[in-house]
């Protein structure tokens, strides 16, 4: 019987094939006929180790001074991905001086010799869309110091992928890899001469994908919080593109921008950095604001619940929480097993986090940061609240989808005098185990204490029964649980008061306290912290409750508040290089 998806994922990657050959035979164009200006922002430190030979791409450093990108073989099509994509030359751009520039012609004319006559990993509708947009930012970079030859041979690129995305656009997957095709192909349609055919396709195509995968809400399918915000800059981008040339933005891809700008505001901690769940990091620096800023929306963020996440404000401490269950489908490609998680923020000091994706660190950090132990939320009896599927291709890459998820996730949430109250509970653990999860969260109006609580509960008569069958099993022992916690690196922490507190202290001086009522096992013990732009994880700690149930209900108390001789305010001036080599 034949493969149905891996006949579509050939059927793909020949077309593909056959279009990119085809484009790049086709005829160049000329010139810009309107003066593009760079709207992306790279980061100058990572454009200096670009220029010093060390190159660090998906988690991988190769000291390679001297040596064309090209020549560098690593066997990970993320390697691949982020150097076809060209996100470098953001950050040779940051740095923008002699050197950079001759080091981006050089790359870049390396990538034309080798790839542009339409062959090699680079020519997919997603890769296309976001080189195409870096080239336009910064093409008056580029061009600067140009023989004529050479920009000929630059706008015969640009041409062959702008016709290349023209007929391929509809390949990338819906989500983000199609808003990246699409802008890149209205970029390319108002900035080349001779490319003008091309923009009212590519306009209609984005107005249709506004409406699809953008809800009411201003939310994604896929829950992403980073990758709505990717979007939404695209969106941004392509709208001040089409103003720029006298054009107005069709009416889906307006009122797209206008509902998600008050979701990322309720998905932002008072650090200013995203929420990171279902695969998404904080954002890159600064991307947020500029977003938003760009925009014009001044819009408020949502009140209840933004894209399945609850936003809890007090003082100066932010709590985000995962309200709602993972993605389904093709969404959960790189969903998590989060329900009930939540992350903290005082000030501009992360406190308590999520792993995060571990994917730029290989599959098995990917797949370990999409467990349930991975987010800081109960875990019962050392299982997922999710669970996932077998491997299989979807758009040409291997993936594992969720494929049981909690069905039920009632939420409440509500502010009063006192502060911001947040009820929830899943059933991820019914069906296996007859227990339901509930948390309640309060976070006081001066944001010095976050109360809370967790239960098991079995509530009916079918779920008491499963439990019993669970509980002989286990040999009357009960079923293990633990709550974790887990700490951003920069938190120092130790165990206080005879065992009974966990003491944390914050590099901005502020000093919280970790305590729980008896009934449960405290202990601290190690985690990690994933991010992009380091080689490995981060070294971290995590708290842990950690106990039996051994009854129909079981009930755990804890509380997360300042010591009473941390200041109200405290001037956290201490800046925060990013490391991009460790």
């Amino acid at each position: 019987m034949v493969d149905m998806a891996s006949w579509s994922v050939t059927a793909t990657q020949f077309l593909n094939r056959v279009h990119s050959r085809l484009a790049a035979r086709a005829g160049s164009a000329t010139a810009f006929v309107s003066q593009p200006e760079p709207r992306a922002t790279g980061q100058f430190a990572r454009g200096r180790q670009l220029c010093a030979g060390n190159l660090m791409f998906a988690g991988y450093l190769a000291e390679a001074p001297g040596t064309s990108i090209w020549d560098i073989e690593v066997d990970d099509s993320a390697w691949q991905e982020e150097i076809h994509a060209f996100g470098w030359l953001d950050d040779l751009a940051a740095v923008g001086d002699a050197q950079a520039r001759d080091l981006a012609q050089n790359w870049l004319m390396g990538w034309i010799d080798r790839f542009g006559r339409g062959t090699g990993p680079g020519w997919v509708p997603e890769l296309s869309g976001r080189r195409l947009i870096r080239w336009i930012h910064h093409a008056l970079f580029l061009l600067r110091g140009m023989t004529p030859e050479q920009s000929t041979r630059f706008y015969r690129a640009l041409a062959a992928q702008t016709r290349f995305l023209a007929k391929r656009r509809g390949a990338a997957l819906p989500g983000l890899p199609r808003f990246e095709a699409l802008t890149g192909l209205i970029y390319a349609s108002l900035s080349l001469e001779g490319m003008g055919a091309y923009l009212d396709p590519a306009r209609r195509a984005l107005e249709l994908e506004c409406t699809r995968q953008i809800d009411v809400a201003g939310g994604l399918p896929t829950r992403n919080p980073e990758e709505l915000l990717e979007v939404f800059t695209l969106l941004t981008w392509a709208r001040a593109a089409l103003e720029e040339g006298d054009i107005e933005p069709g009416p889906a891809h307006l009122n797209a921008i206008t509902r998600i700008a008050p979701s990322l505001r309720a998905l932002r901690h008072a650090d200013g950095g995203l929420a990171r769940f279902h695969g998404g990091g904080r954002g890159a620096e600064g991307r947020l604001d500029q977003a938003l800023a760009a925009s014009g929306v001044r819009r408020r963020p949502v009140e209840g619940l933004a894209m399945g996440f609850a936003r809890l404000a007090g003082g100066r401490s932010t709590v985000i929480i995962d309200a709602a269950a993972p993605p389904a489908g093709r969404a959960s490609a790189e969903a998590h097993a989060a329900t009930l998680g939540f992350e903290l923020t005082s000030g501009r000091r992360p406190l308590i986090v999520s792993c995060g994706a571990g994917k730029v660190f290989g599959e098995e950090w990917r797949r370990a940061g999409r467990a349930t132990p991975s987010h800081s939320t109960l875990c019962l009896d050392a299982s997922s609240s999710s669970k996932l599927g077998a491997r299989r291709r979807i758009g040409g890459i291997e993936r594992e989808l969720i494929v049981e998820a909690p069905a039920d996730v009632p939420v409440e949430l509500e502010q009063d005098s006192s502060g911001w109250r947040f009820e929830g509970a899943h059933d991820g653990w019914k069906r296996s185990h007859g227990l339901t999860h509930a948390r309640k969260l309060e976070l006081t109006l001066d944001g010095r204490m976050l109360s809370g609580e967790d239960m098991l509960f079995a509530l009916d008569a079918g779920d008491r029964k499963a439990f019993d069958r669970r509980i002989d099993k286990a040999g009357l022992s009960g079923i293990p649980y633990e709550i974790r916690f887990h700490l951003h690196p920069d938190v120092d922490a130790e165990i206080d008061m005879g065992g009974t507190a966990v003491s944390l202290a914050l590099r901005s001086g502020e000093i919280w306290v970790f305590r729980t009522e008896p009934g449960a096992d405290l202990s601290l013990e190690s985690s990690v912290y994933l991010e992009k732009g380091r080689l490995r994880p981060r070294g971290a700690q995590q708290i842990v409750l950690s106990g039996r149930a051994i009854e129909y209900a079981t009930r755990i108390r804890w509380s997360l508040g300042k010591a009473q001789d941390t200041a109200v305010a405290i001037r956290d001036l201490a800046q925060d290089e990013p490391d991009v080599t460790l």
